[in-house]
């Protein structure tokens, strides 16, 4: 073969792949033409997406709402912060007041920003795994893979945000399962949601307001009560006070002191007092005690209430509790007193709200698991220590230029300065009592034994050799 064939063959063979590349992006063209653009699959057409598009603005929340599930009893388990009549309240604990705003915005800030980041699958049998099953769905039989449902609405009850929180994503750290009621898609999402469900997140943690360098005297009263004979058993009375020098008291052994740490401890306790539950006072006991504990008149509903908690009413009128109690005196004349009450045990919701059988008084548990103590508190203003000063015979110095000043008004104005110094302690003082009191006296309280043990301590816990 010459090589004008070779050529020529050549030439053809390129022709034709030409031809055939030609045709075949015609073809393609025109199917892209007839069938369009790929099709996506619908499961993936909302990823990206805010779960929640139309809540934008934090501050529009004021109802959380979460829902566990209590695997070992099949139970339902609900915490719930509401804005309602100007203030915030926990409906699932008694409607106990709550410290919630910057909380519940930083969680409805959290809310906002989740996002469908992946969709992982839209078959319910695949639900339990994901840790997704609402736990209200009474129709599921499944105890396990049950999620935590978190719903916020706002002030007219419209729901701006509902879903289900699951599982962790594996290999995903920050990621959940997430998934709407009612639907089937499953998507995974990063979480940044500050949400806490226990009780002590959501309450004022500075119960007593009481500040530990204000605390001048400590009496501890240890005592208990013989529910059958109705008598009291005094086992010793412990009066502690503040000098220069550090605490002291009277009795101490010879070759002892007060130990400064233990003293430490107790004054730690009383500054930091932390509750682990509530009850509601019956309203009649509360409403006696929002004033003052003198004009109290006992129902029998009151007593049957006081007497379950542990705590019984003196011929004479006193309250007085079955552990004895503690009275905290401080410089501003408010006196502090605890009184500690029945043994509590149990845990979770059992101690934070209460259950029927944590509460009932005619089933009390000799030992147990978490053990606890009721606590019952009240103030009093002692004005007693604050005695009323003379008043100026006259108030000739009022208006009056200092050079314009006599000797009489210099003396006047020295007493009134004083008056009004007393007036001025003795309105705080009275004030921030009733205060306290009106907070204290809706409420018995739940306090660990931890704390009772630091609050309640013996003579000998508080001595310590020379």
């Amino acid at each position: 073969m010459n090589n004008s064939t070779i050529r020529k063959t050549s030439m053809n063979e390129t022709t034709k792949t030409i031809s055939f590349g030609a045709v075949a992006l015609t073809l393609a063209a025109l199917a892209f033409y007839l069938s369009g653009p790929p099709v996506t699959p619908d499961a993936f057409l909302d990823q990206g997406e805010a779960f929640f598009p139309d809540f934008t603005d934090p501050n529009m929340a004021t109802t959380l709402e979460v829902i566990d599930y209590d695997e070992n009893s099949g139970s339902v388990v609900p915490f719930k912060v509401t804005f309602v009549d100007g203030k915030w309240t926990i409906p699932s604990h008694h409607d106990y007041p709550a410290d919630a705003q910057d909380r519940l915005a930083k969680t409805a800030a959290g809310v906002i920003g989740i996002t469908k980041d992946d969709f992982r699958t839209d078959n319910v049998a695949e639900h339990e795994g994901c840790g997704v099953i609402d736990p209200l769905d009474e129709t599921s039989l499944a105890l396990g893979g049950r999620g935590q449902r978190i719903t916020l609405k706002n002030s007219s009850g419209t729901t701006l945000a509902d879903f289900i929180v699951g599982k962790q994503v594996p290999n995903h750290v920050g990621f959940r399962f997430v998934r709407l009621p009612g639907e089937k898609r499953v998507y995974a999402a990063r979480m940044n949601i500050d949400l806490s469900t226990s009780f002590q997140d959501w309450i004022n943690r500075d119960l007593m307001e009481l500040a530990l360098d204000e605390i001048v005297a400590v009496t501890i009263q240890d005592y208990s009560i013989d529910e059958r004979s109705g008598s009291i058993n005094t086992r010793d009375n412990i009066s502690l006070t503040v000098g220069q020098d550090g605490w002291r008291t009277k009795k101490v052994h010879n070759g002892y002191v007060v130990d400064s740490l233990k003293m430490n401890t107790l004054l730690t306790a009383l500054d930091s007092l932390s509750i682990v539950g509530v009850r509601r006072k019956p309203a009649g006991l509360s409403a006696s005690l929002g004033q003052s504990q003198a004009s109290t008149e006992m129902t029998n509903d009151d007593i049957r209430s006081l007497q379950s908690k542990g705590y019984f009413m003196t011929r004479d009128g006193s309250l007085r509790s079955n552990e004895g109690e503690l009275q905290a005196f401080t410089t501003s004349g408010v006196t502090y007193s605890l009184r500690f009450g029945e043994v509590l045990y149990g845990s979770g919701e059992e101690i934070t709200s209460g259950t029927s059988s944590s509460d009932n008084s005619n089933n009390k548990q000799s030992s147990g698991p978490g053990e606890n103590r009721y606590l019952f508190i009240t103030t009093n203003f002692e004005e007693k220590n604050y005695p009323e000063p003379i008043t100026p015979p006259n108030t000739d110095f009022i208006g009056k230029s200092d050079s314009l000043l006599t000797d009489n008004d210099l003396i006047n104005k020295e007493l009134a300065d004083v008056y009004a110094d007393w007036q001025r302690k003795v309105n705080a003082g009275r004030s921030r009592s009733a205060t306290l009191n009106a907070r204290f006296a809706d409420w018995y309280y739940v306090i660990s034994a931890e704390s009772f043990d630091k609050l309640h301590m013996k003579r000998k816990d508080l001595e310590t050799k020379l």
